[in-house]
C-alpha cells in the first residue's frame, strides 16, 4: 500500500468545500480533463510535490484549530491515489475522531463505492463537472448532474442517500 501521495496544496479555514471550517487537502492529478475545471493546475498528475502520508499529516494537523470541523479531500481527483488518501484519511480519522472527511471526485459513486478509502469518508460529492449543468446556486459543488452522498446513510440503506445540510435548532424565546 503506497505511503506516497502527490500534494498539489493544503488550504486552512475554507468554507466552499463543505460545511464550516475545513481544511481542504488537494491531490495532484485527474484523466478527465472536463471543460470548465476550476482546479486546472491541479490536472497534471506529475505536478504538485511528492510527500509521505505522514509528512501530509503533519501539515494538515498544523492546520487544525478548535472550530475546525472537517478535512475535504478535493484536486485533481484524490480517487487517482486511493491506497495513499485511505492511509492519510485512517490517520485523521484516529487522531481527530470528530472531523467529517469529505472527498471530491468525477466518479460516480456506483464506480467507486467499494474502494476502502470510502469506508472513511462521511460525505462524497461524485460525478465531473459538466460546463453545461453549471449552476452557481449549488452548495458544495459546481455542476447540477453532481450528487452529495451521504455515504454512512447510502451504505447503510443499501441505495445513494444524498447528505442533507443540518437543520439549525430553534431556540425558544
Amino acid at each position: 500500500m503506497s505511503n506516497q501521495l502527490r500534494l498539489g496544496g493544503i488550504t486552512a479555514n475554507s468554507v466552499v468545500d463543505g460545511p464550516g471550517l475545513r481544511t481542504v487537502v488537494f491531490l495532484q492529478g485527474c484523466p478527465r480533463r472536463c471543460p470548465g475545471c476550476h482546479n486546472q493546475e491541479l490536472l497534471d498528475a506529475g505536478g504538485g510535490r511528492e510527500v509521505t502520508v505522514e509528512e501530509a499529516l503533519k501539515e494538515i494537523t498544523a492546520t487544525i484549530s478548535p472550530i475546525t470541523q472537517g478535512i475535504t479531500f478535493s484536486g485533481g481527483d484524490p480517487l487517482m491515489q486511493p491506497e495513499a488518501v485511505w492511509r492519510l484519511a485512517d490517520r485523521l480519522k484516529k487522531e481527530f475522531p470528530g472531523l467529517e472527511i469529505w472527498l471530491y471526485t468525477g466518479y460516480k459513486y456506483e464506480e467507486v463505492k467499494d474502494l476502502p478509502v470510502l469506508d472513511l469518508v462521511d460525505v462524497l460529492v461524485d460525478g465531473p463537472f459538466e460546463q453545461d449543468k453549471k449552476d452557481l446556486a449549488l452548495v458544495f459543488r459546481g455542476s447540477a448532474n453532481q450528487r452529495l452522498i451521504d455515504i454512512p446513510k447510502s451504505r447503510q440503506a443499501g441505495m445513494v442517500v444524498e447528505w442533507q445540510p443540518p437543520v439549525p435548532a430553534i431556540r425558544p424565546d
